[in-house]
């Protein structure tokens, strides 16, 4: 079984490895994988495993998982009630409901908090129950305690950045060559020493308390043998603090140039500049989250319900299946469902992408989210909550989000060894510094700048971030990718088969010619025999007959002959619609079309001919037709070297006609359902990375084989389930894009893992001194802090760039 949870006390890549690899260790799981971005773990098991079993393994390296729990908590506003009674009969109601976890009411405050399941109870039965005991219920109409929280955040974050940017201006007054910042006397470095030392020391102390989180997680981390970036800041600033205070003891006692020994600027700033650094990551990461935000933003949250007669507001989440709702025009349709009454346009362009509304009868089904343009409808519900069109893509697009690509296991490997390593260079450096210079105060430079600059937080954003934005990008397409494995495959592949009929064809034969003298008597005769079959050829006969508004004449004594056509008697005279072969076994004279049925064979059309009475009357041409954006789109990935195979189980001449016309050299005809699955092993045989593209049954197996499955969204669920990519919008064009896609993605996550690798390999050394060790400068711990904090930023932003793709 499959579980996820959200994860606290992750900061870096190193703590994500760390959960990964403390998870895999219990006892019964088969597979654990951490996404720092959404700092959730998703663990497979055998059995069901209790939270509790992992909490014992993670909390000596400082993490904790939480249930994702379904439950909602909501606080109703009581009135009416005057006594204890009066809130002891609310609770007593309340509680008593299927549903309900908890309810507590408070008659002080008139209000009832409640936790319930939105799946068994809504809060408009609870409003109801409230008011059959004889008092009001209502929904305050501010319930949003995440904003204070918010707001909290962001002002620790500013007071942190104004006791840093003093701080800085005090300890860097007397450090700038020749010029000296203005400072009052009484915290004048020369005149006023100590004061100068204890307002910094102030300063920094109250910085450190704000991020105490960095020393907390940081410490428990280096304990328990799991250092993550918290325990480099943590080290780094904590040194420099200390040191600083052994420095303000020597002022105290009389050392005036213990002031050049402060490093309190340094620990403050860092520790400013990294929290500062995260809070910009963190609001960079919540644009990741856009396409789900956008998607979640077509749910409308309230709903017209029409219950005897009577039109009720209700939330849409309290819809259930089989309830009967009003749309009016301009509104989004709230859920899954069919229309009952009424006719409308609906734009489904928000989901699939295709641009032209669509003409909705009743009958006719409407997806949840989309948007009622004209008419004013009733519907019935036919799916809630997880089982709608539009809770399924928000899942599917979750769930890829929060599967690792094989690339981003990379950065996870380095990662483990990432913090122990730069650790060890830290000491190494600032020992062989202090060995050559006998300088305590250069050497802790070294130490802390090392520790500082090396944050491996680049590294573990690199690619789960650029996966975010590239398959919310493909949703928002209409290409669904169900792995940022998919997402990564589809860049790599070398061949794509596409089926033919329903992907590269309408998969809906028409008739696109005739041979006769009299062709609407051909038309008709052969739309009266063949009007009675579900056959496909004989439906686009009927069809084609109905188009051209000819009155269909009735047949009599139908028969079918297997492997002929059909057989019919129409005033008293015999009518034949099939084969040449069923043509001749009448003995009728087929000299006068074999001409035509030659040519028409050669361009891949079924021929079929038509027969009344002792003569031939004329020939049909059948075909299915190729989709319009068939050849563009060959073209295209035969240019970028990609080999196109057509794969179908039509005749051979037939199927290689087609195939010319689209562009495609390389076809496997005559295939059977259960062999398709056996031609894509034969090409992996020979080494290629194959893409399968299909829409029917049975294209499943054949999915399901192939390095990358590519489903057109129109077609089987079975295709759809069995596939890693699922084109919504049922345009092939779309596999072009989202192969372009997953190259822009790939290339996105190399250059961001690549920065993050230079970064850190270039920025450790100058740190350790190199520069220094030349003639250089050195690099000042401050310095070192902004730059790491930029690092991260900068590796996100990039991502972020494929918001634009087109």
């Amino acid at each position: 079984m499959k579980k996820t949870y959200d994860v606290e006390g992750m900061s870096c890549s190193a703590c994500a490895a760390a959960v990964e690899r403390i998870c895999k260790r219990v006892d019964g799981v088969e597979h654990a994988e951490v996404n720092l971005v959404m700092n959730q773990a998703t663990i497979e098991s055998e059995q069901p495993i209790a939270i509790e079993t992992y909490n014992e393994a993670l909390q000596k390296a400082g993490f904790t998982l939480h249930e994702i729990h379904e439950n909602k908590e909501i606080n109703l506003q009581i009135n009416g009630m005057s006594c204890s009674s009066c809130s002891s009969a609310v609770e007593r109601v309340l509680n008593r409901m299927e549903g309900i976890e908890q309810a507590n009411v408070n008659l002080l405050t008139n209000s009832a908090h409640i936790v319930y399941d939105p799946k068994v109870v809504k809060v408009s039965e609870m409003l109801h129950a409230i008011k059959k005991a004889g008092y009001e219920g209502s929904i305050p109409k501010n319930q949003e305690p995440h904003i204070e929280t918010k707001d909290r955040v962001n002002l620790k974050i500013y007071v942190t950045l104004a006791l840093a940017a003093v701080l800085l201006y005090i300890g860097m007054s007397h450090m700038l060559g020749n010029i000296e910042l203005p400072l009052p006397a009484f915290i004048h470095y020369e005149k006023n020493p100590v004061n100068f030392a204890l307002i910094q020391m102030i300063l920094a102390t109250l910085i450190l308390i704000i991020g105490k989180h960095f020393f907390i997680n940081g410490i428990r981390s280096l304990v328990h043998l799991a250092p993550n970036m918290d325990t480099l800041v943590a080290i780094g600033t904590g040194s420099a603090y200390l040191y600083s205070w052994y420095s303000f003891i020597t002022i105290l006692e009389g050392n005036m140039h213990g002031v050049h020994g402060l490093y309190f600027e340094s620990a403050g700033v860092v520790v400013a500049l990294v929290m500062f650094g995260k809070h910009l990551e963190a609001r960079s990461k919540q644009k990741t989250y856009g396409a789900i935000q956008a998607l979640l933003s077509l749910r409308p949250t309230t709903t017209v319900l029409l219950k005897n007669g009577e039109e009720i507001v209700i939330d849409s989440s309290e819809a259930m299946i089989g309830d009967t709702l009003l749309v009016k025009a301009g509104e989004a349709i709230p859920l899954d469902g069919v229309i009952l009454e009424g006719e409308s346009s609906v734009d489904e362009s928000m989901l699939t992408g295709e641009s032209m509304p669509l003409d909705k009868h009743a009958g006719d089904s409407l997806i949840g989210g989309t948007l009622n343009l004209t008419g004013r409808i009733q519907m019935e519900v036919t799916a809630v909550s997880e089982d709608t069109v539009l809770s399924k893509i928000i899942k599917m697009v979750e769930e890829a989000q929060g599967k690792k690509a094989p690339i981003a296991r990379i950065a996870d490997r380095i990662s483990l060894y990432f913090v122990p390593t730069v650790m060890v260079i830290a000491l190494i450096a600032s020992i062989s510094w202090f060995i050559a210079k006998q300088d305590m105060t250069f050497s802790l430079t070294i130490f802390v700048s090392v520790l500082v600059i090396a944050c491996p937080c680049a590294l573990g954003l690199a690619t789960p971030t650029a996966i975010m934005v590239g398959t919310g990008k493909a949703a928002q397409n209409g290409i669904f990718m169900k792995s940022g494995e998919a997402l990564e495959t589809a860049g790599s592949i070398d061949t794509i088969v596409f089926d033919k009929t329903g992907t590269l064809t309408m998969g809906k034969p028409t008739v696109v010619a005739m041979e006769s003298s009299d062709k609407k008597q051909l038309l008709a005769l052969a739309s009266a025999a063949e009007s009675g079959s579900k056959h496909p050829l004989s439906i686009a006969i009927v069809k084609a007959a109905e188009t051209e508004k000819l009155e269909i004449p009735k047949a009599e004594q139908v028969m079918t002959r297997n492997g002929l056509g059909v057989q019919a008697m129409y005033q008293d005279q015999p009518l034949l619609v099939g084969n040449r072969r069923l043509m001749e076994k009448q003995q009728l004279s087929t000299k006068a079309y074999t001409e035509i049925e030659t040519q028409w064979q050669n361009k891949g059309y079924t021929v079929v001919w038509v027969a009344y009475g002792k003569a031939v009357l004329g020939l049909l041409a059948i075909a299915d037709q190729v989709k319009e954006e068939s050849h563009e789109v060959i073209e295209n990935l035969l240019k970028q070297n990609i080999d196109v195979i057509m794969m179908t189980g039509d005749h051979p001449r037939s199927a290689k006609t087609i195939a010319v016309n689209i562009g495609i050299t390389h076809v496997i005809a005559e295939v059977l359902p259960e062999g398709k699955g056996e031609e894509i092993k034969k090409l992996q045989s020979q080494g290629k990375r194959v893409a399968m593209v299909g829409d029917g049954i049975n294209d499943a197996v054949a999915l399901t084989q192939s390095d990358i499955g590519i489903a057109i969204g129109s077609g089987s669920d079975v295709a759809v389930e069995s596939a890693d990519i699922v084109l919504m919008k049922d345009k092939i064009e779309d596999v072009w894009t989202a192969v372009r896609l997953s190259r822009a993605v790939m290339r996105n996550i190399k250059q961001n893992l690549f920065w993050a690798f230079f970064y850190n390999t270039l920025g450790i050394p100058i740190a350790a001194g190199i520069l220094y060790l030349f003639g250089g400068p050195l690099l000042n711990p401050i310095f070192a802090g902004a730059a790491m904090a930029f690092s991260s930023v900068s590796v996100v932003s990039n991502a972020l760039r494929l918001r634009y793709f087109k």
